[in-house]
């Protein structure tokens, strides 16, 4: 029986997806699981598996055309097998490509064809205005990546620098009188710098984030956190877990201690609408990741009920592919609350913006040897600080206050997280 591939939806806000490249072409046997298509939306770039296992008897949706999620982009069928004609809406026009800027003209081996390019290639030759046509590529089936168009850019980067403008010296005038000095020279003009054009990714970025400054009423309450003890026991897991590849970071056991506070606290579970307050029944961990060009949310599900060990193994797998290009669907949207821990980046502090439509975000920042106060005496311990972004609109200061001390006391009992 045929079976129709759909564009897939990844997170609540995406309508469409453009077909970036297929993997297989008609005819191409494939196998249920495998990978067969990418997929580009707003914010990354992933790769779509077989729905069943036949032959790819159709490729209804062509490579860089956008398609409305749920429309059918392909059809697997056994060879000889009758097909029914899906119903395809029109391809939506897309954006002209930007003019390019002093560009040569079309060099020997340059592409004449259709142009298969890597998302990151294309945003990069936006951003320097080349003509992917031009550019030769090395990949598979001669696809365009993103070092094929910095070499390129580097061979023409003559054509592309705008000289700066000539001074025109005024018409001589009979001085008024003789100095003494000589005048100094009149300084040079600067060219004028281009702008760099925003990538899809960061017009995303932006528009969520102010929206969410805008709509969403903030609160934040900084807490500090004793990781001596936390840190011991991770020491001990990853010890004893080093035979099997796993190792458990921070962020892992961050994680699992607010996936556990979040059950105490269902305010903080929940999303806002103008009907009422909506509880979440599921408690969905979303943690940001820094990917080239900007960052994206990977959620791990159902963060409550899963040990230490399955976050690390599941959390290094999301974040992998997220770097890669390679997200599947499932791997991002869809959380009920976000992590955004910059830890690594040698920070004291700092404040994130609520991801919507969460009730709030926890900021985790680098833990550091500190001078504190114990018993009256004034010892060294391991402090990190962390902050809680809350939505007002959902829950208040007394139970954003509550939920943060309860992450923290879980954190400072570490071995709350594993029994």
């Amino acid at each position: 029986m045929a079976t129709q591939i759909t564009m897939p939806q990844m997170g609540f806000d995406m309508t469409e997806g453009t077909i970036a490249a297929w993997l297989k072409k008609e005819g191409d046997p494939v196998t249920k699981g495998e990978p067969i298509a990418e997929i580009e939306t707003d914010k990354t770039t992933i790769q779509i598996e077989s729905f069943a296992s036949g032959v790819l008897r159709r490729i209804v949706a062509p490579a860089g055309q956008k398609v409305p999620v749920g429309q059918v982009i392909g059809i697997i069928a056994e060879p000889g097998e009758p097909l029914d004609e899906p119903t395809q809406a029109a391809p939506r026009p897309t954006e002209p490509p930007p003019a390019p800027t002093a560009i040569p003209v079309a060099a020997p081996a340059a592409n004449t064809g259709r142009v298969i390019a890597t998302p990151v290639a294309r945003r990069l030759a936006e951003q320097y205005g080349v003509d992917l046509r031009l550019v030769k590529g090395s990949g598979p089936e001669g696809r365009i990546t993103k070092a094929d168009v910095e070499a390129y850019v580097a061979t023409a980067q003559p054509a592309l620098v705008t000289p700066a403008p000539s001074i025109v010296e005024p018409p001589a005038v009979a001085p008024v009188f003789v100095p003494s000095q000589p005048l100094p020279a009149p300084e040079p003009v600067p060219a004028p710098v281009a702008k760099q054009p925003l990538t899809r990714m960061r017009q995303i970025i932006a528009a969520r984030m102010v929206a969410s400054k805008q709509q969403v009423p903030h609160f934040y309450i900084t807490v500090s956190v004793e990781m001596d003890a936390v840190l011991a026991l991770r020491a001990q897991i990853n010890e004893a877990l080093k035979g099997e590849g796993v190792k458990v970071s921070v962020n892992d056991m961050v994680i699992r201690a607010v996936a556990l506070a979040l059950r105490r606290f269902p305010n903080m579970n929940a999303s806002f609408s103008q009907e009422g307050i909506e509880p979440h029944p599921h408690v969905h961990v979303g943690c940001a990741v820094t990917v080239p060009d900007g960052l994206v949310t990977v959620t791990v599900r159902d963060a409550d009920t899963k040990t230490l060990k399955q976050i690390s193994k599941e959390m290094s797998a999301l974040a992998e592919r997220a770097r890669q290009n390679k997200m599947q669907p499932g791997d991002a949207g869809g959380q009920t609350f976000t992590i955004s821990n910059l830890g690594m980046y040698d920070v004291d502090n700092f404040l994130a913006i609520v991801n919507q439509p969460d009730a709030g975000i926890l900021a985790v920042a680098t833990a550091k040897p500190t001078p504190v106060v114990r018993d009256g005496q004034v010892v060294i311990r391991t402090m990190m600080n962390m902050t809680l972004s809350g939505d007002h609109r959902l829950t208040d200061g007394a139970e954003g206050a509550q939920f943060i001390n309860e992450v923290k006391r879980l954190l400072e009992n570490p071995w709350s997280l594993v029994l």
